[in-house]
């Protein structure tokens, strides 16, 4: 599906003929249900829901990935995609939370009779997406707002400053070669190129006179004068800044040095692990995260071992837990990888510049053609050093419930910026794509002085030799966990519990629920682990938000 836009936006355009047509009395479809309809003679489908006694409709498909929308839930007001936790406005379409950079098409809904009639233009059937009109550059606006990063958070920033109608200078820097693009990819399609992973065109940046600046880093920052010095030798001052740099990669130097030792954020590096393996390669993943855990379930059908390293009883227990990382692993093991847990690495063994063997803490030698150091990030600070803006001891920047650090008009998120975390009363730094989005968004709406308080719930996914694991809430300082379903199949609920009450859940083969969490966390309510029990709360009418599906 392609995607549609307003009037003289690059990204597409839509045809003026109406469709009408009436798809079910009114009587079909309960309050706070949602039923799929095919509309015109091509079978488009559209989405229409009923809550609070009015209709809506909006388009079938999320933005994202193109989920059915009719699986997903529904919110007070929006429609939350039952695979990554989307979430879309009923009236609009807008895109409210993420991932996914595109809002859905609206159409009008008239009941007439008691037959729910839906009208849309033929163009915004046959599309998907509908990307927002940029406002263009306007030379009497002397002010400069400059975004620092490429990734989620910088990227969505960027353009939701254009969508909301600042008209001054603009300014993406980033140090990667290319365009923004979705790094989520890299680990399962190593050999991706990076034109086919681009989130925008350059013509559309051009369209809103959004000036990227590639293969550019940020050297320095006077926060007095607020004035930038950029590794190209240019100086720029500005009015209000986004800081979104992102983590890098930690290196070990006495390994790093070697040409067969990889770490993996860029594209780049995505590409030249792919072009070291071959069928008689031996992989070492140094690290049981999920970086490592992906690369490993990608290569392992390319190469002759892949053996994984991991410091902790078994992969993803800190995030996952013992009950997931347990069976994770006896999932990859089925496949043919080979785990060491509970180890650590002895000696690097190295020939001509190479590194030809891992040996491990009990004496084992692992033969390495190729190894990939995944052993966690740190943030891209250095540039901050000298300036007056307040950095945590673990690297973070901090942040208040604005995303603004201690000095005026200067902002940060994603991954670098220690922010509050909607419903826990707390401030943490997580390195989620949709969390990540989700502050560009609030921080460019806080740069133009339109207050909007941050209201998301961490969601994020994985998927391991075709198997989706989904998470949504904030696990840290749980205490125990609560597992319902089948794990052994993967068909099944995991509920992180602190005290009584449930902080997070993780699921396999169970959609919409992850999404239904999110969305009652949303809403302001606690899910108690009573209520988790046998999962009664998804039967509960008070207690959730879940939504009649037909």
């Amino acid at each position: 599906m392609g995607s549609i836009a307003s009037k003289n936006n690059p990204e597409g355009g839509a045809s003026d003929d109406i469709i009408e047509q009436i798809v079910c009395k009114e009587s079909d479809i309960p309050d706070n249900g949602m039923k799929e309809f095919e509309i015109g003679k091509n079978g488009n489908k559209v989405l229409v829901i009923k809550q609070k006694n009015e209709f809506f409709s909006v388009g079938a498909k999320c933005s994202h990935y193109g989920a059915p929308l009719v699986k997903g839930t529904l919110g007070d007001g929006t429609v939350r995609c039952p695979w990554h936790g989307a979430c879309f406005n009923l009236k609009t379409g807008d895109i409210e939370d993420f991932p996914g950079l595109d809002s859905i098409p609206s159409y009008n809904v008239t009941v007439v009779n008691g037959n729910v009639k839906v009208s849309a233009k033929k163009g915004a059937l046959e599309n998907s997406k509908l990307v927002k009109l940029l406002t263009k550059r306007n030379p009497e606006d002397k002010r400069t707002f400059i975004v620092i990063g490429s990734g989620p958070a910088g990227t969505k920033c960027a353009e939701t400053l254009r969508q909301e109608g600042y008209d001054g200078r603009l300014v993406l820097i980033t140090k990667e070669n290319y365009l923004p693009y979705d790094r989520t990819k890299l680990s399962k399609a190593l050999n991706s190129d990076a034109s086919s992973l681009l989130l925008r065109s350059q013509q559309f940046y051009d369209s809103g006179d959004i000036e990227v600046l590639t293969k550019t880093s940020v050297e320095c920052i006077d926060t007095n004068k607020k004035i930038i010095n950029l590794s190209n030798n240019e100086q720029l001052s500005f009015d209000a800044m986004f800081i979104a740099s992102g983590m890098a990669p930690r290196t070990t130097p006495e390994v790093s040095k070697y040409e067969n030792v990889f770490t993996l954020r860029t594209v780049d590096d995505a590409n030249k692990i792919s072009q070291s393996l071959s069928s008689d390669c031996h992989l070492v993943v140094i690290g049981s995260s999920f970086i490592g855990m992906e690369v490993a379930a990608s290569a392992i059908s390319k190469v002759k071992s892949v053996h994984v390293i991991g410091r902790s009883e078994v992969p993803f227990k800190e995030s996952l837990g013992k009950e997931m990382g347990e069976r994770v692993q006896e999932l990859f093991e089925s496949k043919g990888v080979v785990f060491h847990m509970k180890a650590s690495v002895k000696n690097y063994i190295s020939y001509n510049n190479r590194l030809s063997e891992v040996e491990l803490s009990d004496g084992q030698k692992l033969k390495t053609d190729v190894c990939l150091m995944a052993t966690g990030s740190k943030t891209n600070i250095e540039f901050l050093a000298g300036s007056s803006i307040v950095i945590n001891s673990n690297g973070t920047i901090e942040v208040d419930e604005n995303l603004e650090t201690n000095v005026k008009g200067i902002f940060a998120g994603g991954d670098v910026a220690n922010a509050p975390i909607y419903h826990y009363n707390t401030k943490a730094s997580l390195g989620h794509w949709q969390l990540a989005t989700y502050h560009g968004k609030i921080a460019a709406l806080q740069m133009l002085q339109k207050k909007t308080p941050i209201k998301s719930v961490p969601f994020f996914w994985t998927a391991l030799f075709g198997i989706s694991i989904r998470f949504a809430g904030f696990s840290h300082g749980y205490t125990d966990v609560l597992v319902n379903g089948d794990l052994e199949n993967l068909k099944v609920i995991l509920y992180y519990c602190k005290g009584n009450n449930v902080v997070a859940i993780a699921t396999v083969g169970s959609d919409p629920v992850a999404a239904q969490f999110a969305e009652l966390l949303i809403s302001g309510r606690t899910l108690t682990k009573d209520q988790a029990i046998d999962n009664k709360w998804l039967t509960e009418e008070e207690d959730t938000v879940v939504c009649t599906r037909l």
